[in-house]
């Protein structure tokens, strides 16, 4: 007969063993019961009840029977249909709160196991990983505001996808925000503006270093010649409040915004489709009236000093001026600016002295209107529109590309100039007689001193017999010119100055000889 085996917790075995030892007179029942963490009088009822029942008298007398709380299995079965009809994709937690407002009240971890039983729900197991050290909250509301968005399907196949842009404050997670198309610096004002006009303005604001927050650029030759860090649109207006701005060297550095978009992924996209919310307007107030007051109910903490650090806006903060984009330009002559491709002028009941060429502020408000600032003065900006281009005459071709075409000149291109060869630019002339010598040269002695009345100085000049024989036959100059060899020849160590057709009469006069032209290419001349 096999023996009958007792399972029994560590807990059981540890009491099994100090009670052997007060059977056995090794403890008294005052010392066991101090190391059970039990009175000596449950001590002598686990001796008795031992001594009847064996060893099995220390297992509980509840194990194997069902609980006295359990839920009927026909509310499990309705609680699960309903989670299959509308909550499939919701986890344990939120799919709670909902069916609680549907009256189905259950607890979290009972739906985690029923939902783990029938497949709607996998259990994930939780990662510790110690890479960035946790970093204590701020005491006191208001201390460190911390602001990002978030690009994702927010309204999923309902609506355009669109931005996120939220703040929440280190201390109480307290949580402002509102959707956008695009994360542009407008929008950021935007959500910053919410935050100031509920509570003031905090101590420090904790961004990423996007190029919303931080110039990417080289600073403005403005800026350098004030001796002005280089600040974006952003970084501007927190220097106007007072508001420290602190960046952010990775996304675990603002984890408490990172993990607030995560949850919100979760609740608030499921919240905005069992709401029928398919346009961002929309969104927007369902996110200011009824998931923010619900979020401060139930995720806000308590600060560990109740002090409220937010600052009130002053009469000097202007919010309208002061969250606004700003951008230098010059005035014209006309009293209108550009920007952006477009004209915007100063109405005439506005112009004041040295308004022209000046250098003046743009502002435009998050209202859409522009307005000058010069002078410490603001000026009101009107659009003005460009004048309308003429179409074409027939009128099938749109005015753009009717102006932007002009009109075919009639009168024909002018053919290329190309000088003949006996032009002055492409010809020497150089005077020689019949027997070889050199007539026009202004001898130079450096040594001596002694000057001449002639033109050019040269030293010697050698020609070929043949060439001289050509002259005195007194051939054409063009048969002389192609006469490469022997005008390669003629050597000349001195400078010879081109002549000019003006000169062509002097030169007859003072030579007695024709003129033998010679190409530029075989003299050296200065």
């Amino acid at each position: 007969m096999e023996p009958e085996r007792i399972a029994l917790s560590q807990t059981e075995r540890d009491r099994l063993k100090v009670l052997h030892e007060v059977e056995q007179r090794h403890l008294t029942q005052v010392e066991a019961g101090r190391r059970l963490h039990l009175t000596d009088r449950q001590v002598r009822r686990l001796l008795t009840r031992l001594r009847q029942k064996g060893d099995g008298a220390l297992v509980h007398g509840l194990r194997g029977r069902s609980s006295n709380r359990q839920l009927a299995p026909r509310f499990a079965q309705r609680v699960l249909a309903r989670v299959r009809q509308r909550y499939s994709d919701f986890g344990p937690t939120l799919a709670t709160e909902h069916l609680a407002e549907d009256g189905l009240a259950v607890s979290r971890e009972t739906l985690r196991k029923w939902m783990s039983q029938a497949g709607l729900w996998r259990p994930r197991r939780k990662r510790v990983e110690t890479v960035h050290v946790w970093r204590q909250r701020r005491a006191s509301f208001g201390e460190l505001v911390i602001q990002d968005s978030s690009p994702y399907r927010w309204l999923e196949d309902r609506g355009p996808a669109c931005h996120l842009i939220a703040l929440i404050d280190d201390a109480t997670s307290r949580i402002r925000g509102h959707f956008a198309e695009h994360d542009t610096t407008e929008e950021n004002f935007r959500s910053l503006q919410g935050w100031l006009r509920r509570w003031g303005r905090p101590l420090a604001l904790y961004t990423d270093r996007d190029s919303i927050f931080q110039p990417a650029g080289a600073p403005r030759v403005e800026e350098q010649l004030r001796g002005e860090p280089s600040r974006t649109q952003f970084g501007r207006a927190l220097a106007e409040l007072a508001i420290e701005w602190i960046p952010a060297y990775s996304p675990q550095a603002k984890g408490r915004i990172e993990r607030l978009f995560e949850t919100l992924q979760d609740r608030l996209v499921k919240e905005l489709r069992l709401a029928g919310i398919d346009t961002i307007a929309d969104a927007n107030w369902y996110l200011q009236a009824r998931f923010l007051p619900q979020w401060e109910e139930r995720f806000t903490v308590a600060p560990r000093r109740p002090l409220d650090a937010h600052r009130s806006l002053g009469r000097q903060h202007r919010l309208e001026e002061i969250l606004s984009v700003r951008v230098l330009r010059t005035v014209a002559q006309d009293h209108t600016v550009k920007w952006q491709g477009e004209r915007w002028g100063v109405p005439r009941a506005e112009v004041c002295a040295g308004l022209r060429g000046a250098r003046a502020e743009i502002e435009r408000r998050l209202d859409g209107s522009h307005w000058l600032r010069f002078r410490g003065r603001y000026l009101r900006l009107g659009a003005c529109p460009e004048p309308p281009r003429a179409a074409s005459p027939s009128g099938l071709r749109p005015p753009g590309l009717a102006a932007q075409s002009k009109p075919k000149s009639k009168t024909p291109c002018k053919p290329k100039y190309i000088p003949p060869p006996d032009h002055p630019w492409r010809t020497f002339l150089l005077c020689v007689d019949i027997t070889g010598r050199v007539l026009c040269t202004r001898r130079r002695r450096r040594h001596t001193g002694e000057r001449s009345d002639n033109l050019f100085p040269v030293e010697t000049a050698i020609f070929d017999e043949d060439l001289a024989s050509m002259i005195s036959a007194d051939h054409d100059t063009r048969e002389i010119d192609s006469r490469h060899v022997a005008l390669q020849r003629l050597r000349i160590d001195g400078r010879l100055v081109r002549i000019c057709s003006q000169l062509h009469t002097k030169l007859a006069e003072k030579c007695e000889v024709g003129m033998i032209t010679c190409q530029r290419e075989h003299l050296h001349c200065g």
